[in-house]
């Protein structure tokens, strides 16, 4: 599906970024619309895969190397209006922090229960199954 807001800008990835129990969340230093705290993500750049998007824009945001796994899914964003990718990555190295003060004021590894208290609305469905699946076990 085709419409002037994803052809006038590129998609985003986003990673989804587990270890244990948590999964990484970063607080955005300006905020899109109701959305504060999200998953690493940012535009995916010409004749980049959406995993190799998610990859690079974890380790400019947050210092963190991560390894991407399989793609959770795809949408358009309904608070945003942008098409979404959704990549599941493992760490490999380093330690997340705000490598980017410029876009981001925070990072926080957040457990499945904690989830609602970072993201008012529901998770995107199939990001949500996914978590459960991994950070429920």
């Amino acid at each position: 599906m085709t419409t002037e807001t994803t052809t006038e800008q590129p998609g985003i990835s986003a990673a989804i970024i587990t270890s244990g129990d948590r999964v990484l969340m970063v607080r955005r230093r300006v905020k899109e619309g109701k959305l504060s705290w999200q998953f690493p993500a940012g535009g995916i750049e010409i004749g980049e895969t959406p995993e190799e998007a998610a990859v690079r824009e974890t380790l400019e945001e947050t210092g963190l190397k991560v390894e991407a796994g399989r793609l959770i899914g795809q949408r358009i964003h309904p608070q945003t209006g942008r098409e979404m990718s959704y990549t599941a990555c493992t760490v490999i190295d380093g330690e997340a922090h705000v490598a980017d003060a410029d876009e981001l004021d925070a990072v926080a590894w957040v457990t499945l229960d904690e989830i609602p208290e970072y993201v008012p609305y529901p998770l995107y469905d199939k990001v949500q199954e996914y978590l459960d699946g991994v950070l429920a076990s």
